[in-house]
């Protein structure tokens, strides 16, 4: 049996302008910044224990550091069901495009849109999956 993890901790976004993401997460979440890495990007506290990584596209490469990436990624944040309404219309009151809504067969629902930098965004109800 492998040793004990209790969680995600950290994940990562490469965003080609910090400071838009960080203005696009500030106002659609209300995450804050943590810790500034200058050029090369940020952490916000996006939860309990969770941490939302901004880094500069290409940004690391002059260092030596594993933390680059590109294309388009997919992250997913956890909403109570009873919240589904008031982001949806959150989401349109600040002009963002939600480009799916799906219910799950276990009854959850997901909202799906985009950020500056055309990561898939999701929020999820409970009942998306049989762990949540």
């Amino acid at each position: 049996m492998p040793p004990k993890s209790v969680g995600v901790l950290e994940f990562s976004l490469y965003v080609s302008d910090v400071a838009r993401s960080v203005r696009f997460y500030e106002q659609t979440f209300g995450f804050r910044v943590i810790k500034e890495f200058g050029k090369r990007g940020c952490a916000m506290h996006v939860g309990a224990r969770q941490v939302l990584l901004l880094f500069e596209k290409g940004g690391s490469r002059t260092i030596q550091s594993p933390h680059d990436g590109e294309g388009e990624l997919h992250i997913a944040f956890a909403i109570p069901a009873d919240e589904l309404t008031n982001w949806e219309s959150w989401l349109q009151t600040r002009g963002i495009a939600v480009e799916e809504k799906k219910q799950w067969e276990l009854g959850g629902w997901s909202l799906y849109f985009r950020d500056p930098d055309r990561h898939l965004v999701e929020l999820a109800t409970p009942g998306v999956w049989s762990v949540y």
